[in-house]
């Protein structure tokens, strides 16, 4: 008798994600906040959906012996244990789509509300009061609303203010002109966006680059009539700068559903009477709930059938060939890394070129890792094998899959070309070597290279010429960074060198900039590629 894969609900799902599951599994229930049950219920399972609620850290991972998929009906994984799951060969997944359209519509609620004054008159009628006047608010019809970040929610919250009458501006380095068009925003500079828009909304991924880039500086450049609205992901706007601004009238409205530390506490700005405040809402709607748990129950399914997962947000599980498996991670961090190195130009093509022994395989998987890579540092949705030809698609960038067997040096190389708007080619290549199976950074552009890819990196392009490597261990040692390696390649016959240092901590922007100035380089990029 065929012995079924067991499926242990955590948490309280819809119907529908059962049915979705099907007939051909053993659905187990148990609390999962009650721990001493979850680690003896998760004991003997393949697979584990959660919602929010259950912690599935090292320790329960751990005491799941037979585990294969935790999957979070949700998009946050903040209470799972990605790294302890990936070492023990745990396939994890989400729903990185699921909460779009919520996201989307409570950001629009909050800008009526905001407008209309909606919360505090509610406050005001519930303490038996009629202050009809007190409350005159403004319509959105032909006023501006600025969004930051047209990724997928910003794309929807433009479509839906376009109803209202409302000019749409638009900030975001790395969508079109096209793109903007078909949404109906315009393309701006931020300093543009804070000076003319009445509503300004962020939709932006949360790194250490747009972490507070909502600060007072960019208060002080707004009208004093603007409301500003994160939905996103808190932090994204400076929290003690916006209480200030709201109290010194730089501004004159704000709308929050998402915080720095969650559950919200000490917030400065909580119960000011120009602030409606959330408790991350976003993704609380009973059809993203339900479409978050269909979805991870057919990841689930899919996992323990053996087959590609689209939603893995690790690498492990799939039918994906033996010899191919290594350059999945690979892929993805040579997406990073060009995505550093294009900065804040917006791509119109990317070709992943696969040279060497896998060239004949199926490595339709290094295509998928690759965009991942390439869109991770740029949207605000989670990316994921599934998502990333349709953030692609969304974008206008094209793209594109050239196998070959022919390779110089190396068994296996994959090459990534970036081909920018204004027909500017970037191109980085990498390889995995040895039997320790070490990643490897063996191109960029002209330069040919061969240096391991690390957690901290800085490429250099500049003029060659004597003084250059001093100036820059003089620029990082003031700055206590560490130069844990570093190679130079010089390009044959172009008088150009490139310098790759592999660092141990991080380095900001501002460093970047400093660092480029000084040894007046060509191209500076800094590269993370930590989880």
């Amino acid at each position: 008798m065929t012995v079924k894969p067991v499926v242990l609900l955590a948490e309280e799902l819809s119907p529908a994600t059962i049915d979705a599951l099907g007939a051909e599994f053993e659905i187990r229930s148990t609390d999962g906040a009650d721990r001493s049950r979850l680690l003896q219920d998760i004991a003997d399972v393949d697979a584990i959906m959660i919602r929010s609620a259950t912690q599935v850290d090292a320790e329960a991972i751990a005491a799941a012996q037979r585990l294969k998929v935790i999957a979070r009906a949700g998009v946050g994984l903040d209470n799972v244990d990605i790294k302890a799951a990936t070492a023990a060969g745990v396939m994890v997944v989400n729903a990185p789509t699921s909460n779009v359209i919520s996201a989307a519509e409570l950001t629009v609620g909050h800008i009526l509300g905001l407008a209309r004054n909606i919360s505090a008159a509610d406050s005001s009628m519930r303490e038996g009061q009629w202050k009809r006047s007190q409350f005159t608010g403004s319509e959105l019809y032909e006023k501006k609303v600025g969004i930051i970040g047209l990724g997928r929610i910003g794309g929807l919250v433009a479509e839906r203010l376009r109803a209202f009458g409302t000019e749409i501006l638009a900030y975001d380095p790395f969508v079109t002109g096209t793109r903007a068009a078909g949404l109906g925003a315009q393309l701006v500079d931020l300093e543009t966006l804070y000076r003319e828009s009445d509503v300004i909304t962020i939709h932006m991924p949360k790194t250490p680059e747009t972490v507070g880039m909502i600060d007072a500086a960019a208060f002080r450049l707004m009208k004093p009539t603007a409301s500003v609205i994160n939905v996103a992901r808190g932090g994204l706007i400076d929290e003690a700068d916006l209480a200030e601004a709201l109290k010194a009238g730089e501004i004159a409205g704000a709308a929050i559903d998402v915080y720095v530390k969650e559950p919200a506490e000490d917030v400065p700005f909580v119960g000011m009477d120009n602030v409606v405040t959330t408790p991350h809402l976003g993704a609380s709607t009973a059809e993203a709930q339900e479409k978050a748990g269909v979805s991870v129950a057919r990841s689930v399914k899919l996992a323990l059938e053996g087959e590609l997962v689209p939603d893995a947000v690790n690498v492990a599980g799939g039918p994906i060939d033996s010899d191919v498996r290594p350059g999945v991670p690979l892929a993805e961090k040579l997406g990073r890394v060009l995505t550093a190195l294009t900065h804040d130009s917006p791509l119109s093509q990317v070709e992943v070129r696969i040279a060497g022994e896998i060239a004949g395989k199926d490595v339709s998987s290094l295509r998928l890792a690759a965009l991942k890579g390439v869109f991770t540092d740029v949207v605000s949705e989670k990316v994921s094998y599934v998502n990333a030809p349709m953030i692609a698609e969304q974008r206008g960038v094209e793209t594109s899959l050239v196998t070959t067997e022919e390779v110089e040096g190396f068994r296996n190389e994959t090459t990534l070309t970036a081909i920018l708007t204004d027909g500017t080619r970037v191109a980085v290549s990498g390889t995995v070597t040895g039997p320790k199976l070490v990643e490897k950074l063996t191109g960029v552009d002209a330069f040919d290279v061969e240096v391991g890819l690390t957690d901290h990196m800085l490429l250099l392009d500049y003029s060659d010429r004597p003084g250059v490597i001093a100036a820059l261990g003089t620029l990082l040692g003031t700055a206590s960074i560490n130069i844990a390696g570093m190679q130079v390649s010089r390009a044959e016959g172009e008088g150009r060198a490139l310098c790759v240092l592999a660092l141990d901590s991080a380095v900001n922007q501002e460093m970047v900039a400093s660092i480029k100035n000084t040894v007046s380089a060509h191209r500076a990029a800094y590269v993370s590629l930590e989880d």
